[in-house]
């Protein structure tokens, strides 16, 4: 007699979908800042009960995306200048550094990109903040970005920066990294006019 069900571990939770769902309307501005959601409608939206709505939506408040407000629902936690420098910042602390040890070692979409360079490092807790800071850079301006362009050249700087990984150049890494959080900085993160 099984212990556990064969198909216990092969379904996803509706929790961790509405969590996959709600993380990337938050990060493309499909959920507008300051705006009220109420877990009750958006389970009724998606077909579902409150519970695993809710449940996601208190995970992305302990992620610093989206704020509670008491008897009413949760917004997203607008972003300032002054945060997106301090994300800035701690990428350049965090992933500079790593893409640089990765250029000394053998190496086993722009988000899986660096979350799966980091991970070749081996460091899961890198991965986590790495992934948490990402998801705070929200990408509202996404339809802007594709007409004009920058998100192909964006992605035309993995190239080079994975030739220097794979070629162990640890400064050439380096350098390109921190040009390619630049580039983030600079164009990605920029509000929507």
């Amino acid at each position: 007699m099984p212990v556990l069900s064969e198909t216990a571990l092969q379904r996803t939770s509706l929790r961790e979908q509405a969590l996959a769902l709600l993380r990337e309307a938050v990060i493309t501005g499909r959920i507008a800042d300051g705006v009220v959601y109420s877990s009750k409608a958006l389970a009724a939206e998606l077909g579902v009960s409150n519970g695993p709505i809710r449940e996601a939506m208190l995970a992305l408040v302990d992620d610093g995306l989206m704020e509670a407000v008491p008897n009413k629902g949760f917004r997203s936690v607008p972003l300032t200048p002054a945060d997106l420098a301090e994300i800035y910042e701690m990428r350049l602390l965090l992933e500079v550094p790593a893409v640089a040890r990765l250029a000394t070692g053998d190496l086993p979409a722009d988000r899986d990109f660096h979350l799966t360079l980091l991970a070749a490092g081996g460091n899961r807790r890198l991965v986590s903040a790495v992934a948490r800071l990402r998801d705070q850079t929200r990408l509202d301006n996404l339809r802007a970005l594709n007409a004009d362009g920058r998100i192909v050249a964006s992605a035309d700087e993995h190239r080079p920066l994975l030739t220097a990984i794979l070629r162990h150049d640890e400064r050439t890494a380096e350098r390109l990294m921190r040009q390619h959080l630049e580039h983030i900085r600079q164009d990605w993160s920029r509000p929507v006019e």
